[in-house]
């Protein structure tokens, strides 16, 4: 119970933190995709700056069309201002040869709208989700960020991804144990170009095998042969409905359908990359 105690108060620290981060900022843009983390930061914006705050969501080929939807009804449940604006990644040719930088072009399209939409507003600051978990991975994105002097007001109050899990449990938001959902470009293998018609058979599979029960799922898309990947305790299950998994995919578009043995993995392929992942840190993240 004592260690309980120390947890809470530190997760409390860091949410006094956050609300006083944000109040400074005056007025803010939330870059607010519907996920965990963007959704928690568009709460604790819009409860701290009330009408200064705009979430502004990207609608294009690389979203989930649900995922959209989703974060649409819950900005309309909560009341809060909300944008979306449709972005036009997927006409970049540097976007669409999908080498190790597609992300950065991905965010250097949306940052670039979320500041037009920041002048026409009169608001202040831009910020995306980022928290302290994202400094150790490979973010490209985050590259694009700093160009834009987008800030990270989840990194800067150095809040991981499991104190926005459990503060937004705690604020009853509906995402707090939401699986990660990146965008559908992240299934496709770098140097496999990204086209609208491989995007929407890997989100067609997806939303299937999700409504089969499989929460946390992603279909690599290796031309017409789709690999999907669960957690390795779905696997028993998902022999039973192999027949039912297949017809989906299949359906989809694809010609051939795989289990990868070797289970899901978030960002597995990144491993080609061979990058030499920074030490996390938070300096210079925003300005």
């Amino acid at each position: 119970m004592k260690n309980d105690a120390i947890v809470d108060k530190a997760l409390d620290v860091k949410f006094a933190d956050l609300k006083k981060l944000v109040s400074g900022y005056g007025s803010l843009i939330v870059a607010y995709s519907g996920g965990v983390d963007s959704t928690f930061l568009a709460a604790v914006a819009h409860e701290v700056l009330g009408a200064n705050t705009l979430s502004v969501t990207s609608r294009s080929p690389s979203v989930a069309p649900e995922e959209l939807e989703a974060a649409i009804a819950l900005a309309r449940t909560k009341g809060w201002r909300h944008l979306v604006v449709d972005t036009n990644e997927i006409e970049d040719p540097r976007y669409l040869a999908n080498d190790g930088r597609r992300c950065f072009f991905c965010k250097t399209e949306l940052y670039t709208h979320l500041e037009q939409v920041a002048i026409a507003e009169g608001i202040t600051k831009v910020a995306n989700g980022a928290n302290t978990d994202d400094l150790g991975d490979y973010r490209p994105g985050m590259e694009a960020a700093k160009n834009f002097e987008v800030v990270s007001p989840l990194v800067e109050a150095r809040m991981s991804k499991q104190d926005i899990r459990d503060i937004s449990r705690r604020m009853d938001l509906p995402t707090w144990d939401k699986p990660a959902q990146p965008c559908l470009s992240s299934r496709i293998p770098y140097g496999t170009a990204v086209s609208v018609k491989a995007l929407s058979m890997i989100g067609k599979s997806e939303k299937g095998l999700r409504d089969l029960g499989f929460n946390v799922v992603r279909v690599r898309h290796y031309g017409q042969t789709a690999r999907v990947e669960i957690p390795m305790h779905d696997f028993e299950r998902f022999e039973h409905i192999r027949f039912e998994a297949e017809q989906i995919v299949l359906a989809s578009g694809y010609k051939a359908m795989e289990l990868d043995p070797k289970g899901f993995r978030s960002g597995a392929l990144n491993d080609v990359l061979n990058l030499s992942v920074p030490e996390p840190s938070i300096v210079n993240v925003s300005k």
